[in-house]
């Protein structure tokens, strides 16, 4: 029996960083993946990008997502670190010199806002902070740009239903980061599952890393040079500033700027949930859960553990909870045991989806499943790298929305319902045609931040 954790199987977002960078390196040798110039379309013909967030994670995804591809053309860079945006500014154009590529030399910017005044670029890779997300992505809808956005999604409902109005009233293509479902293994479990190769689906269970470690005391310090700390803070309230608030971790395990692996990591296995039962999981429902906090005295103020089970009128049931409480309750008919995962259960068996393994009880569909590349350890070799072409494609008119608003909504909102119930203590309910939590002020409250000013939507 094979456990997989957050720094096996790939799934590590250390292992994603360091794989991007040597993928980035690789590319540039690859005339399979680049060719040479000669092979390139003209520049009109590119679909033109520009990069809001690159840190570690926005780095990565653009030296591996963007850079290598031919359609595309990298011209701009937004970061409240000038180190950041100007190093990767020059990252770019060296990779593009070192190629013999026609392009523009890529430009940094502090400001996002000057970013998306540019008419020539077509399209935006937001990775910011979790509660600059939808904040950035209402701005580039509203300067026509298409968005392809980190997940999770957003801290407030009432600005998810504004970026679904922009992105309708300018016509932007919307593309949710949640890569899983461009993995194959992926897909056929979806197709399986919708062809009803386990039967009517009743209840489905999903579990996503709960962070450990220990919380850091916040203590404030001058604000480095180079860094702009009232920027990166935005709409959210301006905290003393102490190096480690600005991390990834810190920005994750904060609740000003999210609320946690509940929707930071429980974005990728609800997401397979909602893509391939979104009929059964679009409705009303019910949420009881449970939880606990990092120990008090410490930055980190966000839930580290859960326990939701969610009930919907249709009678449809879901069990999402942390993988510290899923390793007793979730895994135990699973032979690999990785630490994210969406289990679907059928009238006629079960299908269990993971980043790097699937598995069914049902043999001649777990043979199926399995009927894949796999490394040393045993794990399916998903393809990391095709977010970005499938982004292109879609902005191009190629292929329908992969990761649409509409779903992304769903599967956030799951997350927000489990951490609204664990910091009421109370089971709620959710209308998704409302909008809201049914009778319940103080709980609607918490899905509805005030946004600092002069930051406003």
């Amino acid at each position: 029996m094979k456990i997989a954790n957050m720094n096996e199987a790939g799934i590590s977002r250390r292992n994603f960083i360091q794989r991007s960078v040597k993928g980035a390196i690789g590319a540039a040798i690859l005339p399979t993946v680049l060719g040479s110039c000669s092979n390139w379309k003209g520049a009109n013909d590119r679909i033109i990008v520009g990069h809001i967030g690159v840190g570690d994670r926005g780095t990565g995804e653009l030296m591996t997502y963007f850079l290598p591809l031919r359609e595309a053309m990298n011209i701009a860079v937004c970061d409240t670190f000038k180190e950041r945006r100007e190093s990767v500014a020059n990252r770019i154009n060296q990779f593009y010199k070192e190629n013999n590529f026609t392009s523009e030399q890529c430009k940094s910017y502090l400001n996002m806002d000057e970013l998306l005044e540019r008419k020539d670029i077509d399209a935006v890779h937001i990775m910011t902070p979790d509660h600059w997300h939808v904040l950035a992505a209402i701005k580039a809808a509203r300067a026509g740009k298409h968005i392809m956005l980190a997940k999770p999604l957003g801290l407030s409902f009432p600005q998810n239903l504004i970026l679904a109005k922009e992105l309708k009233a300018n016509n932007v293509k919307f593309h949710y980061g949640t890569q899983q479902r461009s993995f194959k293994h992926m897909q056929l479990g979806y197709d399986l599952i919708r062809a009803g190769a386990i039967g009517e689906i009743g209840r489905a269970d999903v579990w996503a890393p709960g962070p450990g470690g220990t919380s850091p005391v916040c203590n404030e310090v001058p604000v480095p040079a180079g860094f702009d700390f009232e920027r990166w803070s935005g709409p959210a309230p301006l905290r003393p500033y102490c190096p480690e608030r600005v991390t990834n971790i810190g920005s994750w395990y904060t609740y000003d700027y999210s609320i946690g692996f509940l929707a930071g990591w429980g974005a990728h296995p609800l997401d397979i949930l909602v893509w391939i039962v979104k009929d059964k999981v679009n409705g009303n429902y019910s949420c009881d859960a449970t939880g606990k906090y990092w120990a008090p005295g410490g930055l980190y103020d966000n839930i580290q553990s859960w326990d939701a089970n969610l009930k919907y009128q249709n009678g449809f049931e879901v069990h999402f909870a942390s993988h510290d409480v899923a390793g007793t309750k979730m895994l135990d008919h699973r032979e690999l045991k990785e630490s994210d995962g969406t289990t679907f259960y059928g009238t006629k068996g079960w299908i269990s989806l993971s980043r790097a393994s699937a598995q069914s009880d049902i043999p001649e569909i777990n043979k199926k499943l399995n009927n894949f590349p796999k490394n040393k350890e045993g794990w399916i070799d998903s393809e990391n790298n095709t977010m970005g072409s499938r982004f292109l494609s879609v902005v191009r008119g190629k292929e329908a929305e992969l990761c649409p608003l509409d779903e992304a909504m769903i599967s956030d909102t799951i997350s927000h319902m489990g951490d609204i119930a664990i910091r009421t203590g109370r089971k709620i309910t959710w209308d998704p045609q409302k909008g809201e939590v049914v009778g319940d002020m103080d709980a609607n409250k918490l899905y509805t931040r005030e946004m600092r000013p002069p930051y406003h939507v």
